[in-house]
């Protein structure tokens, strides 16, 4: 099989010898892969062997393959996705000059990532329910997970790693999942000396004292207008504040002052610049300034000062900096002056003529930005489908949208949730928030993360409200409400759920918040988990609700002291109550209490009936009765049937109930270094989650 150009030359074969007269065929199979095979089915060469930058579901990708990132010319991009010499699955950023792993993140170890190196197999692939998973553990899902989607798992010129689902309806492919939800992370996006901004999309600037190599193509970096020298009198450092260029540190010098980090910069001629972390005091002198980010909030960056010549003059407004929720950015700001000048002149002249020049100047300036931009981020539309679904509302279009705050869906310690109608008609919950003390920045940067947060078992915020007073979340609308209607029959709840319902809500909570622990790009810890904050949907499938909220209250987080106990009596994590610094973990303790309501289908609180004793006390009790029992022989399992709902007239899959009671009694622990992770617990279910014979049912 060849292929000809327009002169008949071969510029590409298939390289497949057969005998003469030998017969074969060539045909596209229903998975998508071109086969050419010889009668008897025998595949002779098959296109699933050559990936260019995608994967389609049943391809493999093994040592052997790699995507290669390409733009709409199907020219090579930069980043490549292979295994690694460690055998593990890696985005590669990959140029003659430089070369490194991007992601997972090349600053945690292996066991951080919950990776498996040397393996003796290497290959990964995409089912066509919309699971990746790899022979080194890696592991990710659509958020429209299920089956009848057609999918394809792209590496985008942009170095995002994006699955996409395809919608028959209107032929559109939209995003479902992505390795970096805030696009700036991804390293060398904006090339050598190039910084990435959000403002409010991802653009790519130049850092102050460099140009743009090519200003058609950010992605290429910039280049020093006045090349520096070894002399350190003829050198200066400009403070870039909120920014890092990731990675190429010459060492780390820990607790050192200031003044002494500036100095190790400034001796050696190798050192381009230093990141510098106030109040901690770590140094990182960088060789080279590359994979530049400006992140606009405390914590994921510390202050970038670059060496630029000390003839340069560098002016506030050629500083990058970061407006999630501000104008676009034009990297052109002698464009922006030029308009000014011929919109002064031209309205001297006639306004008419004015009028005209600004509209033709705009759309020339915009139309420009656009292949700008283009040429570094050929997914736009995929990544304005998960961004731009998220908005702000003004106080008065609520007012309107809830017909003044009329029909309370729920309450809870954070606020009040009310059900509105948009003017697009779709039905909303309305989240007036309490007790808000952030300034508007950092409450509109917990935000920004929110807004980037997709996932099919976690409520999807639409957008926010932030006038005045009002701190107010506009959320999807959950047709079924908070699961401890439905599962303790409060409010006059006609629903019973099933096992099998019972046991899928478990999976949906555990996969939402394996997703809030592990695979968002801020952790993010729930800090109350509880059936009341987990919504069912139509089809009862669970989604977890108030997911970041905890932020927005300033209740704590990882590695945090806090001096309040947050949550709700009954889910709290012992580390509450000790003092100990809160981390992922609680949410761990809270999901093993509702595994246990979920099989009795009553409050912990409830199961003995004495309502005088503490519910820690209930609770210490049942772990300790679970434990014991767990470790009797198969033979005497009788009294799991004593445990499990009597509502449920013991239709109910044995080995899943033990297996979840296993999993609650292990996520109870006091000591919370004992507790699995949400993925390790969500993984737990997932392997049993086909376990339906017959023969395992009591």
């Amino acid at each position: 099989m060849v292929l000809k150009d327009y002169n008949g030359q071969i510029v590409w074969t298939s390289n497949v010898s057969v005998s003469d007269g030998e017969h074969v065929q060539t045909q596209l199979l229903n998975t998508g892969n071109l086969v050419v095979k010889r009668k008897g089915g025998t595949i002779l060469w098959q296109s699933f062997d050559s990936p260019t930058d995608t994967l389609l579901p049943t391809q493999s990708i093994t040592a052997t393959k790699k995507l290669i990132s390409t733009n709409r010319l199907l020219d090579p991009g930069n980043y490549s996705f292979h295994f690694d010499d460690q055998y593990l699955l890696s985005l590669f950023y990959d140029r003659k000059d430089i070369s490194f792993i991007y992601w997972p993140n090349p600053s945690r170890n292996v066991w951080d990532k919950l990776r498996m190196p040397f393996n003796s197999t290497t290959t990964g692939s995409l089912d066509s329910w919309g699971h990746f998973l790899g022979s080194d553990n890696a592991t990710f899902t659509a958020a429209d997970w299920g089956p009848g989607i057609m999918r394809r798992l792209t590496l985008d010129y942009d170095g995002n790693l994006r699955l996409y689902s395809l919608n028959k309806a209107d032929g559109r492919w939209s995003v479902t999942w992505m390795a970096f939800p805030l696009l700036c992370t991804v390293r060398g996006l904006c090339g050598r000396n190039g910084i990435c901004v959000y403002t409010p999309v991802p653009a790519c600037a130049c850092a102050p004292g460099f140009e743009a190599i090519d200003p058609s193509d950010r992605s290429k970096g910039c280049e020093q207008k006045i090349n520096i020298s070894c002399d350190a009198r003829k050198v200066k450092f400009v403070k870039l504040p909120n920014t890092d260029f990731f990675g190429n540190d010459m060492g780390v010098h820990r607790f050192v002052s200031f003044g002494h980090c500036k100095n190790i910069c400034l001796t050696d001629c190798k050192c381009k610049g230093f990141a510098y972390w106030e109040g901690i005091g770590d140094c990182y002198p960088k060789y080279v300034l590359h994979g530049g980010a400006t992140l606009r909030h405390r914590g994921s960056t510390g202050t970038m000062y670059i060496k630029i010549h000390k003839g340069v003059q560098v002016l506030e407004s050629s500083i990058p900096k970061s407006q999630p929720f501000g104008p676009k950015f034009s990297p052109d700001c002698n464009s922006r002056s030029e308009a000014k000048y011929l919109y002064f002149y031209g309205f001297l002249s006639a306004v008419l003529l004015a009028e005209v020049l600004f509209i033709v100047l705009g759309w020339f300036l915009l139309r420009r930005e656009r292949m700008e931009l283009r040429g570094v981020w050929p997914a736009e539309d995929g990544y304005e489908m998960v961004t731009n679904h998220f908005r702000r509302y003004t106080y008065k279009e609520l007012v309107t949208a809830t017909e003044n705050f009329k029909d309370e869906l729920g309450k809870g310690a954070s606020g009040i949730v009310y059900k509105g109608v948009l003017k697009d008609n779709r039905a909303v919950a309305v989240k007036k928030l309490k007790d808000i003390n952030q300034g508007e920045e950092e409450f509109q940067h917990e935000l920004s993360v929110i807004s980037r947060i997709y996932h099919m078992n976690l409520v999807r915020v639409w957008g926010f409200c932030s006038d005045g007073p009002h701190r107010i979340l506009v959320s999807e609308y959950i047709e079924n409400g908070s699961l401890d209607k439905t599962l303790f029959g409060t409010e006059g709840s006609e629903i019973l759920l099933g096992w099998k319902q019972r046991f899928n809500i478990a999976l949906g909570v555990a996969r939402g918040l394996a997703y809030l622990h592990h695979e968002c790009l801020e952790w993010i810890i729930h800090c109350d988990v509880k059936p009341e904050n987990i919504l069912l949907d139509k089809n009862l499938v669970p989604k977890i609700a108030d997911f970041g909220v905890s932020k927005l209250l300033k209740r704590g987080g990882y590695n945090i002291n806090v001096s309040q106990i947050q949550g709700t009596r009954g889910y709290l994590a012992p580390e509450w109550i000790s003092s100990l610094p809160i981390t992922a973990k609680v949410d761990v303790y809270s999901f093993g209490v509702v595994l246990l309501e979920l099989m009795k289908g009553a409050r912990v609180s409830d199961i003995e009936g004495n309502e005088d004793e503490a519910v820690e006390m209930i609770l210490g009790r049942t772990v300790r009765m679970l434990k014991e029992k767990l470790q009797l022989d198969s033979s005497e399992e009788y009294w799991i049937n004593d445990f499990i709902d009597t509502r449920l007239n013991c239709q109910f899959n044995k080995l899943q109930a033990k297996t979840m009671m296993e999993l609650a009694v292990s996520c109870l622990e006091e000591d919370r270094g004992r507790r699995p992770t949400m993925e390790d617990a969500a993984q737990m279910l997932v392997s049993i989650d086909d376990a339906s014979s017959p023969s395992r049912q009591l």
